[in-house]
């Protein structure tokens, strides 16, 4: 018996998850979206389908190959088991929190982005291009959604502000507690379109999901008054079911979000300086102290911001310290591997003289 796919398209699929099956996958397996990931568990939908699976079972080799909230499995017919991860349309990942090297896949599959910052002290133009770079970089639709714009005195000077970090990029001011407000978000989050929330604690991502979801599945809390700062109230990333049939992926506050392989998205977000550097003198140009630099004469002429500069080579700097990191670890776990198997063939052939 053949699976039908066309009732799948409430959930997200598409003709790029269609193309990766051939007859003898429908025939056997069935495709399941990754809804939430627990410790050694996965919540996994689909049309007439609603179950937790052992994560353990998904066969993977790689840190990118290990299931994230918004990926496409293919599960066995009568066992479930995880046979095989799709390829994605998107993937956000970042560089763990601390000191280790561990890359964290944050969710897969996304169409947009909605990256949440405040009309109040916590509005920070440093973390909203980290946000833009990566949400670039992974080739999903940014939309800059600023909150609490009902008690701020000069909302439009937040928008002005978010406008400037990337040209065309669309920004919302609302009110996050009034559906109404809200309602300019619905074209994002139609039947088969899957919305993530990308934003620090305290900005409003849980009462915005809440609104957008239209109950109050998740908990708020207050903002703290010194600095407009708030904790932590999503522990967990998941998607909801959106009223137009969508999906919306809530995810923890970020506050440290290392940019790692996010090179291109750098470049679109930073494009005004990645113009100039093509002038340089210089191919291989650090844009520090080389003569002939045209990134170091704009900043000079005043027609490139210090500001944004300074921003341009921390973030620069990070992502090719992290992603130089993740490239040395993969080589030595290839390495590694390859020892391995070359100790199981020498025992094997041991064994059979």
């Amino acid at each position: 018996m053949t699976f039908d796919t066309s009732d799948l398209a409430d959930f997200g699929w598409n003709a790029f998850f269609q193309s990766q099956l051939d007859i003898d996958d429908l025939q056997t397996a069935i495709p399941a979206r990754v809804m939430a990931v627990h410790r050694g568990r996965l919540d996994v939908a689909a049309p007439d389908l609603d179950r937790r699976i052992p994560s353990t079972a998904l066969p993977a080799d790689s840190e990118t190959a290990t299931a994230t909230v918004g990926d496409w499995l293919l599960l066995d017919r009568e066992s479930y088991r995880p046979l095989r991860l799709l390829d994605r349309k998107s993937l956000f990942k970042r560089r763990a929190p601390g000191t280790g090297r561990k890359l964290q896949l944050i969710a897969a599959n996304v169409d947009t982005v909605f990256i949440v910052s405040s009309c109040n002290a916590d509005f920070n133009t440093a973390r909203l291009e980290r946000y833009l770079a990566v949400a670039r970089d992974a080739d999903v639709t940014p939309v800059i959604v600023l909150t609490k714009a009902d008690q701020a005195e000069k909302p439009d000077e937040f928008v002005r502000a978010a406008s400037k970090l990337l040209p065309g990029v669309l920004v919302e001011a609302i009110d996050a507690r009034d559906a109404k407000d809200v309602a300019c978000l619905a074209v994002w989050c139609e039947s088969g379109q899957t919305v993530a929330l990308l934003g620090s604690s305290g900005v409003g991502k849980s009462t915005l999901t809440n609104t957008l979801t239209g109950d109050d599945r998740i908990a708020t809390q207050g903002i703290r008054e010194d600095d407009a700062k708030g904790r932590h109230t999503t522990t967990a990333r998941a998607l909801h079911r959106l009223p137009g049939n969508g999906w919306l992926l809530d995810t923890p506050g970020m506050r440290e979000l290392q940019l790692t392989d996010a090179k291109a998205g750098l470049d679109d977000v930073f494009a005004d300086i990645a113009a100039l550097a093509e002038a340089c003198r210089f191919s291989n140009c650090r844009h520090e102290t080389e003569p002939g630099c045209a990134v170091l004469a704009a900043a000079e002429g005043g027609s490139l911001a210090p500001d944004r500069l300074k921003r341009w080579r921390k973030l620069v700097a990070e992502e090719a310290r992290n992603t130089e990191s993740l490239a040395d670890r993969r080589a030595r776990e290839r390495g590694f591997g390859k020892m391995v198997k070359g100790i199981m063939k020498s025992k094997r052939e041991q064994g059979k003289e």
